[in-house]
């Protein structure tokens, strides 16, 4: 995304693409529904965790690691090959990102080494910090141009100077483009997706859109298939007006099946109560 422009406020100014502000109303009635349960008022720290592990399971699903969520629970080695060590990662990050809520918005940069660090958990030299020239990097389900380690440093500061700045725009536009930036970019050397979605939560999180952190996303993102992300990633990454709207729109999409999601884990509880 470009950060330049004749608008202060660019991403406000993608709010007002067409198709994008219906997509927010759903989002934002969807998110209601579910905080207006009946459980939620009594368990909503279940719903949380609940919605934590699935989040977890979901974004791994889509960085290679499709596994069952009983499989996730049951599991607790997470090192023995690449698809423990994402799903491994996907739940570390998960957990990481709501202790992270109050520097993002000072320090988005930090935040996103962080993450990248929580991910890799290793101390090679290039965990932690973006990836430099003639780095590679380790992302093969995305197989989009890959832009220079100059572009990368130059679009990172151009993004989080459009969160510390701050911005009108509705918290599923700014979450839709820090997680497309970020898979468009992949700037670190491995775990990619999964710090794009951890950051999409923190962003949807810290907004207040979903404080109690039961609308997980990653769920949607993995219901709608690779496939159908991908393609609207490139929507993304083509910079068009239709190409961006499409993007918010498959985001909010994964925020309302990640809320019917938890719905369905309230109805649970309920009957279970009943």
């Amino acid at each position: 995304m470009s950060t330049t422009g004749a608008t202060a406020d660019p991403l406000s100014a993608l709010g007002a693409l067409p198709g994008v502000a219906e997509s927010v109303e759903s989002v934002r009635k969807a998110v209601d529904r579910v905080y207006g349960h009946r459980v939620m008022r009594r368990r909503s720290n279940e719903i949380t965790s609940e919605a934590a592990l699935r989040g977890a399971r979901g974004s791994a699903a889509l960085s290679g690691a499709d596994w069952a969520l009983e499989e996730v629970r049951r599991r607790t080695d997470f090192g023995v090959d690449a698809e423990a060590r994402a799903m491994g990662a996907a739940l570390r990050l998960t957990a990481e990102a709501g202790q992270l809520l109050s520097i993002w918005r000072q320090s988005p940069l930090r935040v996103l080494a962080r993450l990248h660090l929580v991910a890799a958990a290793g101390a090679a030299e290039q965990v932690g910090r973006p990836r430099q020239a003639g780095e590679p990097v380790d992302e093969p389900l995305i197989e989009l141009p890959l832009p220079d380690a100059g572009e990368v440093s130059g679009r990172l500061e151009g993004l989080a100077d459009l969160i510390i700045a701050g911005t009108s725009a509705p918290a599923l536009v700014t979450a839709a483009v820090v997680h497309g930036e970020l898979l468009a970019l992949r700037p670190f050397v491995s775990y990619n997706g999964l710090v794009a979605r951890a950051a999409e939560r923190i962003v949807l999180i810290g907004s207040g859109l979903d404080p109690k952190a039961v609308c997980p996303a990653e769920v949607g993102h993995a219901e709608l298939g690779r496939a159908s992300y991908l393609a609207a990633l490139e929507g993304y990454v083509s910079g068009t007006p239709e190409g961006m709207a499409a993007w918010i729109a498959h985001c909010g999409r994964a925020v309302e099946l990640g809320v019917r999601e938890s719905t369905a884990v309230c109805e649970a509880l309920q009957r279970g109560a009943a």
